[in-house]
């Protein structure tokens, strides 16, 4: 299987928005979630929100995709409203962080056609923590699903146990566990393991590059066009 992957900017992306936006709902749907605060479409109006894309390769369909979305005065980021809720520790542990320095990389979707290849659970982490190194925050923060928090320490990041319970939440409904990292070192992920930095770095020094790599559902040739939008705030 052959996909591209490329970063837009929402506010000048109408068309590829909604395809995004329609990708998303329809795998929230099927997993009977249907209020989720990253559903939310108040994002499409923010001027510092970033897709990333993963297209089909002749660039027709969207097959998952997610956003790093920025924190500004008038825009908080999705975490923020939804942990508020169940734990208003939240709002101190922010204070930490500069306008326009942090961003939360949310909406992590993929559809069935590419399930199996790895395009959810590692390739999508790999990227964000990229963007946010190529846009020049200090951290990239996430609301993890059980499945990808083993994945998202691999690449570096940090479950924020001061947060919630040891860092958990019980979220979008009862029965799911959302887990809040943060990555807070981007330039240099002395958490992450070597391989994982290595690949991270990669992409950071060449955002456009073709690699093949084996997955449990065969070979996988993923394009990245990482620098099809400009990356600058």
């Amino acid at each position: 299987m052959k996909v591209k992957i490329k970063v837009v900017k929402a506010t000048d992306s109408p068309e590829e928005t909604e395809k995004y936006i329609r990708g998303h709902l329809k795998v929230l749907e099927s997993y009977g979630v249907t209020k989720v605060t990253s559903a939310d479409r108040s994002w499409v109006n923010n001027p510092h929100v970033y897709l990333v894309l993963v297209e089909s390769e002749d660039g027709e369909n969207v097959l998952g995709g997610g956003r790093v979305q920025l924190r500004s005065k008038n825009f908080p980021l999705p975490l923020e409203g939804a942990i508020f809720e169940k734990d208003e520790r939240i709002v101190d542990y922010m204070t930490r962080y500069r306008e326009l320095k942090v961003a939360e990389f949310c909406g992590l979707w993929n559809s069935k056609e590419v399930s199996g290849y790895g395009i959810g659970s590692i390739y999508l982490i790999r990227i964000g923590v990229a963007i946010t190194a190529l846009l020049g925050l200090e951290c990239i923060m996430a609301f993890c699903s059980p499945y990808t928090v083993a994945n998202s320490q691999a690449v570096g990041l940090r479950i924020i146990e001061e947060i919630g319970e040891n860092g958990t939440f019980l979220y979008p409904k009862e029965g799911l566990v959302a887990t809040i990292m943060e990555l807070e070192d981007v330039y240099e992920m002395k958490r992450a393991k070597p391989e994982e930095r290595e690949f991270v770095f990669s992409l950071i020094k060449n955002p456009d590059q073709t690699v093949h790599v084996p997955s449990k559902m065969g070979d996988l040739e993923i394009e990245f066009n990482l620098s099809s939008y400009n990356l600058c705030l």
